[in-house]
């Protein structure tokens, strides 16, 4: 079978035959019709990652159709169109997940592949109204993004949204995601551009984060909100305390722009503003992600498609900077 291949730190991406994999007892084999890139996957080859290990076929997300299941799955699987849960040894907890989760892709062979491997249990049935492109958006953003607002951040009705650094694709999902709930969002972005963007797919508005006192011009257009999603952390994590109403939820993941700095306490206690860390999802949120995916009808915003041949260019779109708003889609040959 084809497969985009990693074989070391800053080593471009290639395309090579592989052997196909084989499955177990509570295993499927899932010809993967697309997958979409995560900005994991350019942390993997950059070699700032965890437990690394070359060669890899990288990819968390994937949709396709299962070809094989193992004897303890029900045959009825054989055939049908799914999306693909992108981890494994979620737990029993849904607070948070156990010792022995890991996502597809690193450390074991992930979606980048016209074949993929996956326990049974990591199965989902694709939404019908969603081409296999636009599903495989959205594994990992998507149960990012719902667990970030609606669990993480319990969004509730009335609740003022802002998502903080729009554009990527988990910010992407979070604006969608909450738009389609009913929520006034507002976003910031270092890009004028992105910002008109959102306002195309529903957006307030917004306000760039490179303007000076731009949380004061924020705040005296928007006002206060109850939940505030970031994704970047950096110095501007300060400045969104002040934008908090009483009781607000500050919910992040990742930390492409640094570290959290230095925060005023005082606010935070006298407000009881909760500040609250998330990572992907449970199965249990994954489907309920989907359940509203598919009862609000929303469809992914794609920033481009490439082939498997184009895989290499593809991951370096990751880094487009301003341009970039939404996901990036591999097709994958069969």
């Amino acid at each position: 079978m084809k497969a985009v291949v990693l074989k070391g730190i800053n080593v471009p991406l290639v395309v090579e035959e592989v052997p196909q994999p084989e499955i177990g007892p509570e295993e499927a084999l899932v010809q993967i019709k697309a997958a979409s890139l995560n900005k994991r996957d350019w942390w993997i080859q950059q070699g700032k990652y965890a437990g690394l290990k070359f060669p890899i076929i990288l990819g968390s997300d994937g949709s396709g159709i299962v070809t094989a299941v193992g004897a303890s799955l029900p045959d009825a699987w054989i055939g049908q169109e799914v999306l693909l849960y992108p981890a494994e040894n979620w737990g029993n907890s849904e607070q948070y997940q156990s010792k022995e989760f890991k996502i597809l892709g690193m450390p074991e062979n992930g979606c980048f592949a016209s074949y993929v491997r996956v326990n049974g249990d990591m199965l989902f049935p694709k939404p019908a109204h969603l081409s296999f492109e636009e599903a495989a958006a959205l594994p990992v953003a998507g149960l990012t993004a719902y667990r970030a607002l609606f669990i993480r951040g319990q969004w509730a009705p009335g609740d003022k949204v802002l998502i903080s650094g729009v554009g990527g694709g988990a910010g992407a999902f979070a604006l969608q995601l909450a738009i389609a709930a009913g929520a006034e969002v507002w976003v910031t972005s270092g890009s004028n551009e992105k910002i008109s963007q959102a306002v195309t797919l529903g957006a307030r508005g917004g306000v760039n984060y490179k303007e000076a006192d731009w949380a004061e011009i924020l705040k005296g257009k928007a006002g206060a909100f109850e939940v505030i999603i970031d994704s970047a952390l950096g110095e501007g994590f300060a400045e969104l305390i002040g934008l908090c109403t009483e009781g607000a939820r500050v919910v992040f993941f990742g930390g492409t722009a640094g570290n959290i700095p230095p925060l005023n306490g005082r606010p935070i206690f006298w407000k009881q503003i909760n500040i609250l860390g998330t990572t992907l999802g449970s199965p249990r949120d994954f489907e309920k992600m989907l359940s509203f995916i598919k009862e609000k009808q929303v469809f992914p915003v794609i920033d481009g498609v490439f082939s498997m041949d184009e895989a290499e260019k593809a991951i370096k779109s990751m880094n487009a900077g301003t341009s970039k708003f939404g996901k990036t889609i591999l097709k994958i040959d069969s």
